[in-house]
């Protein structure tokens, strides 16, 4: 049986509403390039994916303004109102050139610090599962639960408590009526995991690396730039030591 080809949707119609920052918190500029940018590269680069499908909103007048839109791996879908929507869409453009069984990872726009081995971590370890799964960092923190007075009520047990991050990988068709079902039923899910929980699967948790934060905040653009630093360097200490080797250097 023939390997199944990978892709990418990238949901990037959001407005950023919590940023106040006066455009899409996905153009925010960090470390030279938009937070989109940083993002889509990191896809684009990788070898095992395809294509990226990028769910852009109708009005949206910046997208066409960055390089990266031009890359031959991008493909631009149409923004929906909600996530689920955007992600839909973005499902439905790659069928022009997916497999209904193909993998399909979903990325949030604003996770510009997402590793390449943890994309290569998820691929190679869901590759033969029967669901797909997610990346996620299991809980460190002691956890409350609260009343509507913000009074605590209860320690949760954190043993198998983790953080959803992505991607989240799953088979296009699959995902795509898990999607269809949950908008059938006037449910909105906030993660492709939700969707498929909805259906009664159990997608698995691949650990990944705890600096894929997620831009919300006006403090996490300086977080993501000293992460992105620290990538950069790290890269760039392997790629001069590899060269050291090759010419014989000691």
């Amino acid at each position: 049986m023939a390997a199944r080809r990978c892709w990418a949707v990238v949901p990037a119609a959001g407005i950023g509403s919590r940023m106040a920052a006066g455009m899409p918190k996905q153009y925010l500029e960090v470390c030279g390039r938009s937070v989109l940018e940083h993002t889509l590269q990191r896809f684009c680069d990788h070898p095992a994916i395809q294509a990226v499908a990028v769910a852009i909103a109708s009005d949206d007048h910046r997208w066409a303004h960055l390089g990266i839109s031009q890359h031959r791996k991008v493909r631009r879908a149409e923004g929906g109102a909600e996530r689920m929507h955007s992600v839909l869409n973005g499902l439905t453009r790659l069928e022009t050139e997916a497999q209904p069984d193909d993998w399909v990872l979903v990325h949030d726009a604003a996770r510009p610090c997402i590793r390449s081995a943890d994309i290569s971590r998820l691929l190679s370890q869901l590759e033969q599962h029967s669901v797909g799964g997610l990346l996620g960092w299991p809980v460190r923190d002691t956890m409350k639960r609260a009343n509507d007075m913000d009074e605590v009520t209860a320690t949760i047990d954190r043993s198998q408590l983790w953080h959803a991050l992505t991607p989240q990988m799953f088979r296009l068709q699959a995902l795509k009526h898990a999607l269809h079902q949950a908008i059938a039923e006037d449910a909105v899910v906030t993660d492709e995991a939700q969707a498929m929980e909805r259906l009664g699967l159990q997608p698995k948790f691949i650990k990944g690396a705890p600096d894929n934060i997620k831009i919300t905040l006006n403090t996490d653009l300086a977080l993501a730039e000293i992460y992105l630093r620290a990538q950069a360097q790290a890269s760039d200490d392997v790629a001069h030591h590899a060269a050291g080797r090759c010419s014989g250097e000691n």
